[in-house]
């Protein structure tokens, strides 16, 4: 155990050297650029109040659900709103899940079978990249957002192939070439899955919907702790796979079910959302003036994650603390978990943003990063 010990110690000591050693801290105050609240909606009061009377009327929502769905944790609340998410997103089933971690690692676990192959565009989330670990197919990437090579690789393989994009990449904020990389999945006969964890809430109810693939999609990820301003998840597919998941995944079967509180925040956010659609365009009003100001990015026009490229550690750090100091709340992310040369300040907008906060911020990225 000692040696051990000592060697996680020599790991931590070389990321604290380089200056990318992970911590836990406290929320800060300050300007949010930084969180996945696209909406505003973790933040709304009206949106608190209407969750507070729902406990006020029903305390037991708050109680701890008492075993997995498989024993006692299921209840009439989580069977109704998978009812209720199926019909609003149009799939014939959904399956809950407490994270969208969780759901991926419940699909990717289980679904491809020692036989099938998984080929994922290499900036998917890292969650289907441990899940793959736990499966028994063979993994294999094609270049981001790159339809020609993803056509190459499916030409040279034998076995059933699972395509797993995001349909908006959490890392570069663009959009996956969704119609194109579902009619490539068809024209090969391979099952899609995509991610919509970014795009949910902020484009309606995600890509998907907006441009009619639901015939065309094998199962899609739908996750709430971003712009509904929730937890958890759900995968959206048809019975027989819902069947398999609830048969097979251990991430499902082997975890204790969310409280009910948590499925009726989700409830209260879909009615939420669909009376709140000022607050989208208010948020696509911020992009466009965080857009004019013309800093360079790989990030697509009206996606409300904005990567801006400073490629150097060290700048990147100034960059950051100096923001920092001004009161604006960044996430930096730094080589290895990026590409050297890539190291970029990740920039999340939002409704709630001001057109003033934008400015001053994109002035100091300006005169700081020289970009």
């Amino acid at each position: 155990m000692l040696s051990n010990t000592s060697r996680f110690q020599g790991s931590l000591n070389r990321r604290k050297e380089e200056g990318t050693l992970r911590r836990l801290r406290l929320r800060s105050d300050g300007v949010d650029f930084y969180s996945n609240d696209y909406l505003g909606f973790a933040r709304n009061k009206k949106l608190q109040n209407i969750l507070l009377q729902a406990i006020m009327e029903n305390p037991q929502l708050l109680s701890g659900s008492t075993g997995s769905r498989l024993i006692s944790g299921n209840s009439d609340i989580a069977v109704s709103l998978e009812k209720y998410i199926a019909q609003e997103h149009h799939f014939e089933s959904a399956l809950l899940f407490p994270s969208g971690y969780n759901a991926n690692l419940a699909l990717f676990s289980t679904l491809p079978s020692r036989h099938d192959v998984v080929i994922v565009d290499e900036q998917i989330h890292r969650s289907v990249h441990d899940a793959c670990q736990l499966s028994n197919a063979k993994k294999l990437k094609f270049k981001h957002n790159d339809i020609e090579d993803l056509k190459n690789i499916l030409k040279r393989q034998q076995g059933h192939c699972y395509i797993a994009i995001e349909s908006l990449y959490s890392m570069e904020g663009d959009f996956a070439p969704l119609q194109e990389i579902a009619a490539i999945a068809e024209q090969y006969k391979a099952s899609l899955i995509v991610d919509e964890a970014h795009a949910f809430g902020v484009f309606g109810y995600g890509l998907i919907e907006k441009h009619q693939l639901h015939g065309q999609v094998s199962a899609a990820v739908v996750t709430y702790g971003k712009a509904l301003g929730a937890h958890g998840a759900a995968i959206l597919c048809n019975e027989t796979v819902k069947s398999y998941l609830v048969n097979f995944a251990s991430p499902f079967i082997y975890t204790t079910s969310a409280q009910d509180f948590q499925w009726i925040s989700i409830k209260t956010g879909y009615e939420f959302l669909d009376q709140s659609h000022d607050q989208a365009i208010k948020l696509q009003d911020n992009i466009a003036i965080f857009r004019s100001q013309n800093l360079q990015s790989p990030s697509s026009g009206t996606s409300p994650v904005q990567a801006i490229l400073i490629p150097d550690n060290q700048k990147l750090k100034a960059v950051q603390h100096t923001l920092s100091e001004e009161g604006f709340l960044t996430y930096a992310i730094y080589s290895p978990t990026v590409k050297e040369g890539s190291e970029r300040l990740r920039i999340c907008l939002h409704s709630f943003n001001t057109e003033e906060e934008i400015m001053r911020l994109t002035g100091i990225i300006k005169e700081l990063g020289k970009i």
